[in-house]
């Protein structure tokens, strides 16, 4: 078959495509009462490929140019007066024509595989639009500020740093900081946008749970507060425990993105005690003799502010880490974790797993990320005794206390086998 002919053919199935779409919410709409429909989109795609064709053949691209004006020039005509008959002044349909024409045209001249990625994509969005415009109705100014920020930080500023190590240790990397700094923002922020999509949900288990993809350790503080004007605080210790649990698995998480080699030594004894947590906080939820609410506990994960200090600690951290391990080896890589997980889980594991490329041991590395866990959830219980009550915190400890036991014996038989 000649090339030529399967791309005027593709160049039709686009604008069928998408006159698919279009036909189909017209359908009930008078005989020759709209512009455009599925036959007509079919057609706009189709001449596009065959003008662009013609400018090949002549050399000539002026003839496609023109071409696209006179069809450009012919659709909105049409479609403005079909506008001022209904009172429509949507301009859909008319940024779709001329798409489907680009794209016929593209099918010819260019890479057909994205034409026909191109189509698929516009035939998407143009099905999506109650979903897209209920989304819209529901996303708060915080938040679509929020997802604004994070396309600034990775499509603006993420390509104009250095991407090369800058300290004599090879530890502190713009680039790399940065990428991580807003990888960990973006898993944050996907939690909690999805969450919003879902509605809004404002009992004891679910905030708690939420709250954890942000920061465990602010959500046992929070929890640890409302304990103390609280008749049966055991449910909320059970809260807290379920929290701590999600912080494990988000780490784990984090480990198979960043580097799964350190999964076996790391993620597995997290993962027990990730269980651990979770039968701890469900029976301590099971004696609950009401329902209780825990109001106040999610929060926007993806401020300026925190992920400016985040980026901070973990650039100044890594720096450490790599010094330390370079002059000490591994106990200077678990000293320096244990330390970091005390304040901030998330950039001591970060700052362990980039040393795998400076050839410190995968084994080595797992101990840091488990040890930076242990920092970590002796922080939460710290807190928690400052600031709730003891029928709070000893449960909670107590519950620590059987996921690092459970964790020590994952490591162990992993050691073993």
């Amino acid at each position: 078959m000649d090339p030529l002919i399967a791309r005027l053919g593709l160049a039709l199935a686009i604008g069928l495509l998408v006159g698919l779409e279009r036909g189909w919410r017209e359908r009930d709409a008078p005989d020759r009462s709209r512009t455009a429909g599925i036959r007509t989109f079919g057609i706009s795609g189709l001449l596009g490929g065959i003008l662009a064709a013609l400018a090949e053949a002549l050399d000539a691209v002026s003839v496609l140019v023109a071409g696209f004006i006179a069809f450009a020039a012919i659709f909105a005509w049409y479609k403005a007066r079909e506008a001022a008959h209904d009172q429509d002044f949507s301009v859909t349909s008319v940024m779709a024509g001329l798409g489907v024409f680009a794209l016929g045209a593209l099918c010819v001249a260019g890479d057909y595989r994205v034409a026909c990625a191109g189509g698929a994509a516009l035939a998407a969005v143009l099905a999506s639009r109650e979903v897209l415009h209920g989304l819209l109705r529901r996303l708060t100014w915080i938040e679509l500020r929020s997802a604004l920020i994070l396309a600034v930080m990775t499509a603006i500023v993420l390509p104009l740093l250095p991407n090369r190590t800058m300290d004599p240790w090879g530890g502190f990397n713009p680039w790399e900081v940065w990428f991580l700094t807003v990888l960990m923002a973006s898993i944050s922020f996907a939690g909690y946008v999805a969450v919003r999509a879902l509605g809004t949900t404002r009992g004891l288990l679910v905030s708690s749970l939420v709250g954890a993809i942000v920061s465990s350790t602010a959500v046992t503080v929070a929890l640890a507060r409302n304990a103390t004007s609280s008749s049966n605080p055991l449910p909320l210790a059970g809260a807290a425990s379920l929290a701590a649990m999600i912080s494990s698995l988000r780490v784990c998480v984090v480990v198979l993105i960043i580097q799964p080699s350190v999964f076996v030594p790391a993620g597995i004894p997290a993962i027990a005690a990730a269980f651990a947590f979770a039968a701890c906080g469900a029976f301590l939820l099971v004696r609950v003799g009401g329902d209780q609410k825990g109001g106040g506990l999610t929060r926007n994960p993806f401020e300026l502010g925190p992920l400016l200090l985040f980026a901070l600690l973990f650039a100044v951290v890594s720096t450490a880490s790599a010094a330390l391990a370079g002059q000490f080896g591994g106990r200077g890589l678990l000293a320096s974790s244990a330390l970091a997980g005390t304040f901030d889980v998330d950039v001591s594991v970060l700052s362990a797993l980039r040393l795998v490329r400076h050839s410190v041991p995968v084994e080595t590395v797992g101990q840091a990320v488990l040890a930076a866990l242990a920092a970590n959830a002796t922080g939460r219980v710290s807190l928690a005794v400052v600031a709730g009550p003891v029928r709070f915190w000893l449960p909670l400890a107590v519950a620590t206390l059987i996921a690092a036991a459970a964790g020590y014996c994952a490591m162990v038989l992993l050691a073993t086998f």
